[in-house]
């Protein structure tokens, strides 16, 4: 019996792992912060995540199937994901059309317009958070305070640690000063008990996330550690150099979306990095331009800006960084 060679390309090792359940181990991580938020927030949040999640959704199934007349590709979870990031980028008192909005932009746009799940250019829930944040600035920026309630629907509004604190060092007061005012402790910056969109408020929860990845292997350190170590010694050499006028590394680590966009969104497969070198350079840039836009940007808040900007240079980063060629010196 004649036999055939057959050649195809690569790759040639497989195994488990898929698409749909490395975004379920995701969704899986994002748990323990999304169980904080709705018990500091309110049922607000459940309603904000199921119109963002169903609108990202519906979208890209509408956009495959008669548009792009492909196969609807939703039961990967990628489009679920990017819903459930978009919220919890969010504040918990958005009105849920502008939520709508932010998550159809975050699909339509960023997302299918570029050929869909690894093909875009830059990560879909953060383009969708920064659409919103310049298209809708008040309702972006209107803080619920947490409140420890289920049923909360009518919260305080007040500002995040980080504009508290920019806002006051302007004025003159020491971080020191600013957080004695206001009482804010690192504690409270652990747990949660700060104002902020509702996927960043609790620290605690969102490390218990990113050891779940690393135990299931979906990512790895690399792109967290060097954020936060990046941040660390940036803002740790300026509060050095004058902690009258900045706060401690601590202080950056614990607040704003730094930990949320670190390692949930920073590291996504398709907007990052290939290989681990490239991946270091990618999460060093982050850290830099989010401690820039912190101290002397116009927004508060940089993690977000950062990471889309790096989003742009990772085609360059890819196409300079690679492994040596089988056989080559």
């Amino acid at each position: 019996m004649e036999k055939k060679l057959v050649i195809s390309p690569s790759p040639h090792i497989h195994d488990n792992m898929t698409t749909r359940r490395l975004m379920g181990d995701v969704i899986i991580a994002l748990l323990p912060a999304f169980a904080v938020s709705v018990w500091f927030f309110g049922i607000n949040i459940l309603w904000i995540t199921l119109v963002s999640t169903g609108v990202c959704v519906g979208m890209e199934w509408v956009l495959q199937k008669y548009v792009l007349k492909v196969q609807p590709s939703v039961s990967d979870l990628s489009a679920a994901l990017t819903g459930l990031l978009l919220a919890m980028n969010l504040p918990s008192g958005i009105p849920l059309y502008i939520v709508a909005i932010g998550a159809a932009f975050a699909i339509g746009v960023v997302k299918i317009s570029f050929g869909g799940l690894g093909s875009n250019l830059f990560n879909p829930a953060i383009a969708g958070r920064i659409f919103l944040l310049i298209s809708f600035p008040v309702a972006m920026t209107s803080w619920a305070l947490p409140s420890a309630g289920f049923f909360v629907t009518d919260a305080e509004t007040g500002a995040t640690p980080l504009a508290v604190m920019s806002q006051g060092l302007a004025d003159g007061h020491t971080p020191q000063e600013v957080m004695a005012e206001y009482g804010y402790s690192y504690l409270h910056m652990l747990f949660g008990q700060i104002g902020g969109s509702f996927g960043e408020v609790s620290a605690l929860a969102l490390l218990l996330g990113f050891a779940y990845l690393l135990i299931r292997k979906v990512i790895t350190w690399h792109i967290p550690v060097t954020v936060f170590l990046t941040v660390t010694v940036f803002t740790g050499i300026l509060w050095l150099t004058d902690p009258s006028k900045n706060p401690d590394p601590l202080f950056h680590l614990l607040t704003g979306g730094l930990m949320l966009g670190a390692i949930f969104m920073a590291t996504d497969y398709v907007t990052s990095p290939m290989l681990k070198k490239g991946a270091v350079i990618y999460a060093v840039g982050i850290g830099i331009l989010t401690c820039v836009i912190r101290k002397w940007g116009a927004f508060p808040e940089g993690i977000s800006f950062a990471i889309l900007i790096m989003n742009a240079t990772v085609p360059l980063i890819n196409k300079y960084i690679k492994p040596k060629r089988f056989g080559g010196k």
